[in-house]
């Protein structure tokens, strides 16, 4: 009885240290400002897939002429990726279809983009958006920027 206590003791212990790892992690992201919450979708066909599969769900930041992007269900503290400003070219948006509705958050838009040959596509609020499109056309003269 007093071991399988001890066990589950443990265990409970192992998750609260996990959940707090995860939150720990998300602030140190995010204390330096400049972050939205950003679902991403890397190397899309040029046909929409609508099936909502290869969302991941993360948490971008801006860092002077780039944008890292960490996903949330991660213990790692170095970006999953990174967008340079000057590679990223914007070729359209759209809202969520199907069941691309249920994997991504309620209010999101999607932005197709290309970044260095990739085709990608960046799920975020009207708000995010709104800057994430103020960044990209702020960039410094003699930058090349494509946005449609």
């Amino acid at each position: 009885m007093v071991l399988a206590l001890t066990v589950c003791g443990i265990v409970v212990a192992l998750v609260v240290l996990g959940l707090f790892v995860f939150g720990l992690r998300r602030r140190l992201i995010q204390r330096s400002g400049g972050t939205f919450d950003c679902s991403l979708r890397w190397d899309v066909p040029e046909k929409p897939d609508t099936s909502g599969k290869g969302w991941s769900y993360g948490v971008a930041r801006y860092n002077g002429d780039r944008i890292e992007w960490y996903r949330v269900f991660s213990y790692a503290y170095r970006p999953r990726r990174i967008l340079e400003r000057s590679a990223i070219e914007v070729a359209g948006r759209r809202v969520p279809d199907g069941e691309e509705e249920l994997a991504l958050l309620s209010d999101a838009v999607i932005l197709v983009c290309l970044h260095r040959g990739t085709r990608l596509e960046l799920a975020m609020s009207e708000d995010a958006l709104t800057g994430f499109l103020a960044w990209l056309e702020a960039a410094p003269p003699g930058q090349r920027v494509n946005v449609a």
